[in-house]
């Protein structure tokens, strides 16, 4: 197991820290800040797993949303359309990511509140 630094990474609707990296695995802290949301996106190269460890918001995956309390888990398989949202207090997730190519640019955004979606071969 490698420990990684924790510096944060800024995004519009908060923030991510690495906490741990290994071999198929990476392991982050996120904060969405209260009533922001991630894109509406899917991963070709990773599953995710998401426990929520503080705060209140909405997990959507697939087409279903499941309340995010603290202890809430979800499971995003790999290609599983997802995106969190945080409520008034906001929004922390431990994700844990699964797979052979664990990237940032592995991200196909749907919808952005921030105006990130690209278009690709994927979603023209």
């Amino acid at each position: 197991m490698t420990a990684s630094s924790t510096a944060r990474v800024h995004r519009p609707w908060g923030w991510f820290e690495t906490l741990a990296t290994g071999p198929g695995y990476l392991v982050k802290r996120i904060l969405i800040t209260a009533d922001q949301r991630i894109s509406l996106q899917r991963h070709q190269h990773r599953s995710e797993h998401w426990v929520v460890v503080a705060g209140a918001g909405v997990l959507e995956c697939d087409g279903d949303d499941f309340a995010a309390l603290p202890g809430a888990t979800l499971f995003v398989p790999c290609g599983g359309v997802h995106r969190a949202a945080a409520g008034a207090s906001g929004l922390e997730i431990i994700e844990v990511q699964l797979g052979e190519e664990l990237r940032e640019d592995d991200i196909e955004r749907f919808s952005d509140d921030y105006g990130r979606v690209v278009k690709s071969h994927f979603n023209l």
